[in-house]
């Protein structure tokens, strides 16, 4: 703005002198140097050029530094929850027991954001090094039990297990946060002898989300 203010004030100069000239109501004393309100003028709307150039640059750099914040924190964006069974009534889905472990396949995906689970394998891909949280319920019908585990790289990390003598119903869950390099994998295993039941109540469900990434 005041860069604005000090050209219009050095054309009005430039102006008023170039017509009193052509007038000759100025002596020769009285002449202000007009070459000289011309280089400041120019060196005025050279300054207010870069400094254009310099706000014009840094819009562009915050713009530029915003797209790119945006695309990282959708690349950050992982999670996923999927179940076994997905339609109809009653039992839907079963699988076991089986005389080894054996990885559950949750067919069903609820939420799948990154794509980072398979639905075909059942597992689950760490696309970004970083801390995941991880969640599973098994359910099961008594006498038979129930149970799973959840596996990173072949390795067992946590369980869930119920049993009865008599018919009925039966639920365990349990929870874990991993840390996880890029390529690492995931995924829920029957127990051996176990097995598992789902409906579409949803209520064998294996599930995860990254907590924040790693450098």
């Amino acid at each position: 703005m005041k860069a604005l203010v000090c050209i219009l004030l050095l054309l009005e100069t430039f102006v008023f002198v170039v017509q009193q000239q052509v007038d000759g109501g100025l002596n020769e004393k009285e002449i202000p140097d007009i070459y000289k309100a011309l280089r400041e003028l120019t060196a005025t709307v050279k300054e207010l050029r870069d400094e254009m150039k310099k706000k014009d640059d840094e819009i562009s750099n915050l713009t530029l530094s915003q797209v790119e914040l945006r695309k990282e924190n959708r690349d950050r964006e992982i999670a996923f929850s999927a179940s076994m069974g997905d339609s109809g009534s009653g039992y839907v889905e079963s699988i076991g027991p089986f005389p080894t472990e054996t990885t559950i396949i949750y067919k069903n995906v609820i939420t799948n954001i990154g794509n980072a689970y398979n639905p075909i394998t059942g597992i689950f891909t760490a696309p970004l090094k970083g801390a995941y949280m991880f969640r599973i319920t098994i359910h099961g019908h008594g006498p038979t039990s129930s149970g799973a585990s959840i596996f990173k790289n072949g390795q067992r990390v946590v369980s869930v297990y119920d049993s009865r003598q008599s018919p009925g119903y039966l639920q365990s869950s349990n929870g874990v946060v991993l840390i996880l390099e890029v390529g690492d994998v995931v995924c829920v295993k029957l127990r051996p002898a176990a097995k598992t039941y789902d409906s579409n109540y949803n209520r064998n469900t294996f599930s995860g989300y990254l907590l924040f990434p790693l450098k």
